[in-house]
């Protein structure tokens, strides 16, 4: 038999990371998190992490900047940021999305 570990993060008391996000569930091979009405920013540093994001937009408007290339995010879109790739985001609207990383991002202090 495979692994039958559940896991359930109630929503009033997942625990928040050093950026505002907040830690849902996670797994030895995925974990997401969520991020709730970041305010519009224009100056987040770029950065290559060694884990794979996928993330989906709630509310608000982001640009996503990787590898050159610029991709507009709106409410209802879903992105990828391949690992090791240089990306940063610029927020033009108050936003909210969750995003799933692989290798779970936290473990180790991989989002140091």
């Amino acid at each position: 038999m495979g692994d039958t570990t559940i896991k359930k993060v109630s929503g009033g008391h997942s625990p928040q990371g050093p950026d505002g996000q907040r830690y849902l569930a996670s797994g030895k091979h995925v974990a997401m998190r969520l991020w709730v009405d970041e305010p519009p920013t224009d100056d987040k540093p770029s950065a290559a992490r060694d884990y794979e994001t996928v993330g989906y937009v709630i509310a608000g408007r982001a640009e996503l900047l990787v590898e050159g290339q610029t991709v507009r995010l709106e409410p209802g879109d879903s992105w990828l940021v391949p690992a090791g790739a240089q990306h940063t985001y610029r927020i033009l609207e108050t936003f909210t999305a969750v995003e799933a990383t692989s290798p779970p991002a936290q473990v180790h202090g991989r989002e140091g």
